[in-house]
Parts: structure tokens; sequence; C-alpha cells
């Protein structure tokens, strides 16, 4: 083991004014450490997903009524909330380690050599939708869970799961310009697949604000929709996107396309039957929390699928300059 660097007042100095670069500057993290920081951003982006929806499915979303203090008193749950309070709290807490996860993939993604700058931006971007979606998630509590804004809750994030799929995707190619695998028409296909999906999930959004499952246990605002009438128009854009998925597979294996995006759009396939199992399921046994759940789970893991399904359709070769040299690892960043 080597000795620890002395730190002169000018190293604090520049800790201080940019901690990133001061990181950077002094550790080299191995290419599978960079990836594996994206992936713990990705999985914990799904995890406050389902646990945000374990919130509701248990009534506690006034498990803390108030914000971002517990309650006006305490900051923390009390032992007055009960269960419900502690499963809120809990939560909340949660979204710390989110953050945790998202600065990692930050302090990895700015100390790869050689540096660059488009994952350090995912990172950030992420980092920012946690912090949106934190204040959102406020509001939320702030207006007695209003199923508008429970919706964009859920979207927002959406949009973070498909931020941090790219930027996972993104630590395992180069920064050369994407070549397509396949042509034109098969891409274009790919997009109304995407549409579709993102369609399903905002209606899914609908299904949610209009059903049994309001998120308290008290009497909260609904959408003024018949939730069965909502869940039939999402069943068939699920079947829309399923037909989408075989046509999909079915093209490319007629132009005998690059085993990635075939395999890619058979898992998907896979992931969708499994999802609409789950969803026929809930729905005829009148919405249990647990295949609830299980449903969110599930679309979380379909909304990745659909975008690695995209970003296989091209790939970013690595070249010499994306290799880490044997000087790069001693090299000073000036940007952060």
């Amino acid at each position: 083991m080597g000795g620890v660097p002395n730190l002169t007042r000018a190293d604090a100095a520049a800790a201080v004014r940019n901690p990133l670069a001061f990181v950077a500057a002094r550790w080299t993290p191995q290419p599978r450490t960079v990836r594996r920081a994206a992936l713990a951003a990705l999985v914990m982006s799904v995890i406050i997903v389902v646990t945000g929806g374990a919130v509701r499915l248990t009534g506690s979303g006034l498990g803390c009524p108030t914000w971002p203090k517990c309650t006006d008193d305490s900051l923390a749950t009390t032992s007055a909330m009960g269960v419900h309070g502690v499963i809120e709290f809990g939560n909340r807490m949660l979204t710390y380690v989110l953050c945790a996860a998202v600065g990692w993939a930050i302090v990895a993604a700015r100390s790869q050599k050689p540096f660059r700058r488009s994952l350090t931006r995912l990172g950030w971007a992420q980092f920012w939708i946690v912090m949106g979606n934190a204040v959102l998630g406020g509001i939320v509590v702030l207006v007695g869970l209003n199923p508008y804004t429970v919706a964009a809750h859920f979207l927002l994030s959406s949009a973070l799961i498909a931020v941090a799929t790219v930027m996972w995707q993104r630590t395992r190619e180069g920064d050369t310009a994407p070549r397509p695998l396949v042509g034109a028409a098969v891409r274009q296909l790919v997009w109304f697949l995407v549409a579709a999906s993102v369609l399903l999930i905002a209606v899914g959004t609908v299904v949610t604000g209009s059903g049994p499952h309001a998120g308290d246990s008290s009497e909260v605002e609904r959408m003024p929709l018949d939730w069965e009438t909502v869940s039939k128009l999402h069943a068939v854009l699920a079947w829309i996107v399923v037909t989408l998925t075989f046509a999909l597979w079915f093209v490319l294996k007629a132009v005998d396309a690059p085993r990635e995006p075939l395999a890619r759009t058979r898992e998907l396939f896979l992931v969708l039957l499994c999802q609409g199992v789950i969803g026929y399921v809930q729905y005829f046994t009148k919405l249990p929390e647990a295949l609830v759940a299980a449903h969110m789970l599930g679309s979380s893991v379909m909304w990745i699928w659909v975008l690695r399904v995209l970003l296989s359709l091209r790939e970013r070769p690595a070249t010499t300059a994306d290799l880490p040299g044997p000087s790069e690892a001693a090299a000073v960043p000036t940007r952060a």
C-alpha cells in the first residue's frame, strides 16, 4: 500500500473550490467501477418507484402530513403517528440513498480517464431530476395527494429511469459518433414503440389517479374518471406495445439484424408477457396491493427494456482515445 499524500493548505482550498476535480486528480476508477456506479443509480431509481408505490398502497401517503418536516414540530416520525408515519418517513429517507447512488455515479464518471463530459452531464441530469422530484413529492403531500401531482411525480421518476438507463449504456460505449446497425424504417418502428410505451405509462398514471388506491386512509381527491374504462384503454395500449414489439422482432429476423437488437427485443417481449399476466390478474382480482406493487415494478423494468431496444440499434465503438493510457492516471483535469 502506498502512503497517504500530505495535503497542503492549497490542496484543501482546491478541494473546497472544486471537490470533483480534486478527487479526479487523485483517483482513476476502473471502467467496471464506473459501470457499477451507473448501474447502482439505475437500480435505486427503480427501488424508489417501488417504495413510493408501497407508500400509496399502504395508505401512508399522508403518514407525514407536512413537508419538509414530518410534523410541524418534528423532522422525523413520532410514535404517535404509527406505522403509516414510519413508512412515509422511510421512503423520504430512501431519497438520500438515491442521492448517494447518483452522487457516486457522478464522482466515478468525473474521475474516469480520459474525461468524458457526456457521462458527467448524464449524472448531473439525474441529480437535478432527483432534486426536482423531491420538491414535487413535498408538493404532493402539501396538496393532500392531489392525483395530478401524484401522476407528475411518477412520470418524473420515469424520466429519471430513462436518464439512468442511458448513462448505464454509455459507460459501456465509446464517444465516437453513433453508427446505426439497422435501416431507417426499423429505427422508425422502434420510435413508434417508444412513443406507445410513453403513452402506456402516462395512461397508467390515470388508472392510478382514478382507481381505488388513493394513497391514504382518509378521503382523497380522485380524477373524475371511471377507472375501469381507463384500465381498458390501458390494456389496449399494452396490446399495441406488444404488437409493435413482435413486429419489430419479426422485421429484425427478416433483415438478419445483428445479435444485440434481436436479443433486447426478445427480452422486451418476455417482460411484456409477464407484465400483461400481472396486469390482467390484478384487474380481475380487484387490485390486490401485492400485485399492484409487482405491476409498478414491471412498468419500470418494461421502460428500461424499451430504452435498451432503442439504444441497441446503434453502436459507439471505443477508440484509442477512449482507453486510459499509463500517463493519464496522473493527469490533473482542468474542468469540472
